[in-house]
């Protein structure tokens, strides 16, 4: 099986993270995962295409937001709070924060 690319902590750029975080989709997801913690994938319950959620997902794994574990068949996705809190300390309570009428 092929191995998942995340970026490597001191190589996360905020202007990635920011991107990533600018489509209302993505930050739903983001927030919904920093709510309940590892998640299968499937079980994100959004309404969309399944590629349409793996193009939103890839953007933020690509950005560092979060990483990809194989688990058998399934896919478990899990915010990276702390490779985030490390490289910009701060910054997922303002995002949080600031993005509460989403």
């Amino acid at each position: 099986m092929k191995e998942i690319y995340h970026p490597p902590t001191e190589q996360i750029k905020l202007i990635n993270v920011f991107y990533a975080l600018s489509d209302q989709t993505r930050l739903r997801i983001f927030k919904k995962l920093y709510g309940i913690g590892e998640h299968s994938c499937r079980d994100l319950d959004v309404s969309m295409a399944k590629s349409t959620l793996s193009h939103h997902i890839r953007v933020l794994r690509e950005s560092g937001i979060i990483k990809i574990r194989s688990e058998g068949t399934q896919r478990l996705v899990s915010l990276r709070c702390d490779d985030l809190e490390i490289r910009f300390p701060g910054l997922l309570e303002v995002i949080l924060y600031a993005s509460e009428p989403v």
